[in-house]
């Protein structure tokens, strides 16, 4: 292992298992230590100040240094650290967020169920689902369908709703009773000739005809982010939701709207589902909910599946299920003055304000050599990285060209990650126009290092 220069990049490298982080390189390399923050910046160790261009992990909606929230966790821990919900117990500041949840919601809802993680939510969702064909009598209708290159968590079942090959890949996943039905995505696998609408079409048919094939009768529920995030920022076609949703309806399927990060204004809209004219069963939610400050999650359910809780509940004795942080009081608070600030501030009137030069400027730098699509919705984009714009030949992952991407970024003082061959940005959404056209300023100077660089090694 290569000596680090201090003490805690050597201790991290010697005691820390980083997510997401490939941990031979991890040891030569050694981590980047964030030390603190403001407003949409970080600043790390050595002073060097950065654009968080992914909003931390597409969460920090207020950026880093929100006193409110600080001020709402500190009150709560003097009054109440601590209790659960377990056994009918229940505190203020979860009362109330559910309240305002159900009250926001894109669609009748009846419950709140709250968690840790856009993982465990999910998680959640999918034994809910299982759960309510037992109560109703349908006991083979347990299969979920999801989508490649979807996002849905990371905990055996979560992942194994995830479409992304390195998050099942020698972990023995998916488990079984998940599916994989194509990813809508018309840049990458749209037809020559073929328009976006029937590309929709076909989508939908090849979900139809998955349905079939299993047995309409074994189809317990479809998972969907209103838009694809980790998976590319992947804006679904026209008419799309549409049509799979007259599918589902057809066939009887559940579905579930995960709305990890689409949720509470990063498309301009409250929900994604407001965007794309989605109507759930159960919506998922994390990340934005508490601005990152606190880890908390939910999953509102529809009375629909509350009374098949309530029945099995008579028949069993309890619901047998929940965390010991579910509402935990601390995050319930930060979470309902998350959703106070939003209203407060118009936060989603504001990201209507500034999404026009976000995407103005994503689209501009479409146009660089090394980028073959961009696209995004609101205050999420991605540029995908091309060998070859015309054809859309790839670069193979070897070439690690959109790690490298994200290595001029961090050069130039923006924080992103590389999600395949995507360069991905998603800033809090307290941005302003300025710092935006600063975020796409910089990131410009990266891909032009980039695109030196594949050049001079024969990348490109």
């Amino acid at each position: 292992m290569t000596i680090l220069l201090n003490s805690l990049e050597s201790r991290d490298a010697a005691f820390v298992l980083h997510p997401y982080t490939n941990a031979s390189q991890h040891l030569k390399d050694g981590p980047l230590v964030i030390a603190r923050g403001e407003g949409i910046h970080i600043i790390d160790s050595d002073g060097n100040k950065y654009i968080e261009g992914l909003g931390g992990l597409f969460c920090a909606s207020l950026g880093f240094s929100e006193q409110r929230l600080v001020d709402a966790a500190t009150r709560q821990m003097k009054e109440l650290p601590f209790y659960h919900s377990f056994g009918g117990k229940t505190h203020e500041t979860a009362v109330e967020l559910a309240d305002r949840l159900i009250q926001l919601s894109p669609v009748p809802m009846s419950k709140v169920f709250f968690a840790n993680s856009g993982s465990e939510a999910n998680d959640t969702a999918m034994k809910l689902v299982w759960y309510y064909h037992n109560a109703i009598g349908k006991p083979e209708k347990k299969k979920i369908i999801s989508r490649m290159r979807a996002y849905h968590g990371v905990t055996i079942a979560s992942a194994s709703l995830t479409g992304l090959p390195n998050n099942h890949r020698d972990f023995d996943l998916p488990i079984d009773r998940v599916l994989h039905t194509d990813c809508p995505e018309f840049y990458r696998y749209g037809r020559p000739g073929e328009t976006e609408e029937e590309f929709a079409t076909r989508c939908a048919d090849s979900l139809e005809q998955m349905i079939l094939a299993e047995g309409p009768e074994t189809i317990g529920a479809f998972f969907a982010e209103p838009l694809m995030a980790s998976g590319g920022c992947i804006v679904p076609p026209p008419t799309y939701y549409e049509k799979v949703q007259a599918i589902l309806k057809k066939y009887d399927v559940l579905l579930i709207a995960d709305e990890v990060i689409c949720g509470f204004g990063r498309l301009g809209t409250m929900f994604g589902s407001e965007s794309f004219g989605l109507q759930p069963d159960m919506i998922v939610m994390a990340k934005q909910l508490s601005a990152a400050y606190q880890p908390i999650s939910a999953l509102m359910i529809n009375e629909k599946v509350h009374s098949a809780v309530v029945a099995e509940s008579e028949k069993i004795g309890t619901f047998g299920h929940g965390f010991t942080y579910s509402g935990h009081p601390v995050a319930t608070a930060v979470a309902l003055e998350t959703l106070k600030i939003y209203e407060e501030r118009d936060i989603v009137g504001h990201v209507r304000d500034v999404a026009p030069v976000f995407q103005r400027r994503l689209n501009e730098l479409g146009e660089h050599p090394l980028v073959g699509n961009a696209r995004g919705r609101g205050l999420i984009g991605t540029l995908e990285l091309v060998r070859n714009k015309e054809t859309k030949e790839q670069f193979k992952r070897a070439d690690g060209i959109a790690i490298h991407a994200g290595k001029q970024a961090q050069v130039h003082g923006v924080i992103t990650r590389a999600l395949g061959d995507n360069y991905s940005l998603c800033p809090p959404l307290i941005i302003t126009e300025g710092e935006i056209n600063d975020l796409f300023d910089r990131s410009t100077r990266a891909l032009d290092d980039t695109y030196t660089w594949a050049r001079a090694t024969g990348l490109y």
